[in-house]
């Protein structure tokens, strides 16, 4: 019989054919970290592939020694294939046909034991990716609450996320992805709940992801599923906090996690799952509805206030008399609406800048720009004062949002509208603010419409959105993910 898929092609019973293949395929003897094990057990040459720095040496060495004393304790006669396979002292063996999943599992960390005269190689799991511990992520940080986060190791998160919900119907289901790099891809969803349909979509996008490897992991991802083009909203939401992640699985959100990278992706999601923050659900109901309520104000404030402050300045008869006061008192010779431009664009400098410069200087480098340069722009006429009051506070309105793709996308918004209205006054911002809302009404994320609750509107959803609702109050799951179990608790589970 021929084999026409290299992946088909079946592990050879000679394990010099096994070497050369290895050799050919995999680069033995070339690349130094690829490296081979050769033993002789009961006569028989037995060899073990690894990758240096993907595996845990004292695993290896502790196989290898398990291995050798079956030479002190058995007969030549014995089956020595089932005599290696009982004496591999590890949880995760697994036997495998193939050469290309022999070459699929060494690459990824796992050790090959392919044995003289056998067509089945075993493969043990002594992966020790390097990485970092788990720590509170810098950008969804509480005051109370959970200090671990997700890491770059894919393992390490699914078992964060697996602490916190220890139901038997969750599930982790696996995927390669990249024709070179076979990243793992992970999708995490409770069986009874997450939504058959749009786990079927997320698979069949998954499969058909045809590129050559995801270095940027989960945001090559999204581009794949979301299609997103240049639209600048974002149609997924990302986290970095292991609670977070467990929160949306139980609702019945469908998470996708990616090797080698320390956020994860949820889906479906709308634009208030973009600003929500763990925050709201770490205090009181009252608490959390008054900083959800202060947050709602800073996004609003992100898009508006910069446009809505322009349109007064330049249509002062707007205004009523008791706020008249609102406007440049200085005359300068750059327009107004360049000077917006212009701080707008300086606040993104500082933000860019600020990523880019170590911890201990960014405090000093912030300290300069807003006291030094602002102030000496201002004496020299570049500025006028307020422009730089409401462009500081748009842009403490942006730092508000939690979600940073939504951040950049209102800071887009807010600069269309800022040359919708110098240039067309009060039909620019009216007719500008509602192509905006109809853009983002229009907008569906994995056949989720952008804009639940409000449009289509659902009173139910609408209150969970304007409050912060106590969690035994929260009895039925959002019904934007569609859950096949609506109910979080037992219909009057609370009444008891």
């Amino acid at each position: 019989m021929t084999v026409k898929n290299e992946q088909d092609w079946p592990i050879p019973e000679s394990v010099n054919e096994i070497e050369n293949y290895m050799k050919q395929r995999v680069g033995l003897g070339v690349s130094f970290d690829i490296g081979i094990r050769k033993l002789k057990i009961l006569k028989k040459d037995v060899h073990i592939y690894y990758v240096n720095g993907l595996c845990d040496s004292l695993y290896i060495i502790q196989l290898i020694e398990e291995l050798v004393e079956i030479n002190d304790h058995e007969k030549l006669s014995t089956d020595i294939f089932k005599v290696i396979d009982n004496r591999l002292v590890n949880q995760s063996v697994e036997r495998v046909t193939t050469l290309d999943k022999i070459v699929v599992q060494v690459l990824s960390g796992l050790i090959a034991v392919v044995i003289e005269g056998e067509n089945t190689a075993l493969v043990i799991d002594v992966r020790s990716y390097p990485g970092r511990s788990p720590q509170e992520p810098d950008t969804e940080k509480v005051v109370r609450g959970a200090r671990d986060g997700f890491v770059e190791n894919i393992v390490l998160n699914t078992a964060l996320t697996r602490r916190r919900i220890r139901d038997e119907r969750l599930r982790f289901e696996m995927f390669k992805v990249g024709v070179r790099s076979k990243t793992d891809v992970a999708l995490g969803y409770l069986e009874d709940v997450a939504d058959a349909e749009l786990l079927n979509i997320l698979r069949k996008e998954l499969q058909a992801i045809d590129v050559d490897g995801i270095p940027m992991a989960d945001k090559t991802i999204e581009e794949f599923i979301v299609k997103q083009g240049w639209n600048p909203f974002p149609l997924v939401r990302y986290t970095e906090r292991a609670d977070v992640a467990a929160a949306h699985i139980l609702e019945g959100h469908v998470i996708i996690f990616c090797d080698t990278s320390p956020s994860v992706i949820i889906s479906p999601a709308t634009y208030f799952h973009h600003v929500q923050h763990a925050e709201e659900f770490r205090e009181s109901p009252a608490m959390g509805t008054f900083v959800r309520w202060t947050r709602f104000l800073g996004v609003l404030a992100s898009i508006a206030l910069l446009p809505l402050w322009l349109l007064f300045v330049l249509e002062p008869s707007l205004l009523p008399e008791k706020v008249s006061f609102i406007g440049p008192n200085e005359q300068t010779n750059i327009p107004v609406v360049v000077q917006l431009i212009l701080a707008d664009f300086g606040i993104e400098f500082l933000r860019m800048a600020a990523i880019h410069t170590p911890t201990p200087l960014s405090t000093a480098m912030g300290l300069i720009a807003a006291v030094l340069i602002g102030q000496i722009a201002i004496d020299v006429g570049l500025f006028v004062p307020e422009v730089i009051l409401y462009v500081a506070v748009s842009g403490i309105g942006t730092f508000t949002t939690p979600s940073y793709e939504l951040g950049v996308a209102n800071k887009m918004a807010r600069m269309a509208l800022v040359i919708l209205v110098a240039i067309f006054h009060t039909p620019g911002f009216i007719i500008g603010s509602t192509l905006l809302f109809l853009f983002v009404v229009k907008m569906r994320a994995l056949n989720t419409p952008y804009f639940w609750p409000f449009l289509p509107f659902e009173p139910k959803g609408f209150m969970q959105i304007v409050f912060r609702r106590a969690i035994p109050g929260s009895l039925l799951r959002p019904s934007i993910v569609h859950p096949r179990n609506r109910f979080r608790q037992p219909p009057g589970a609370n009444e008891k």
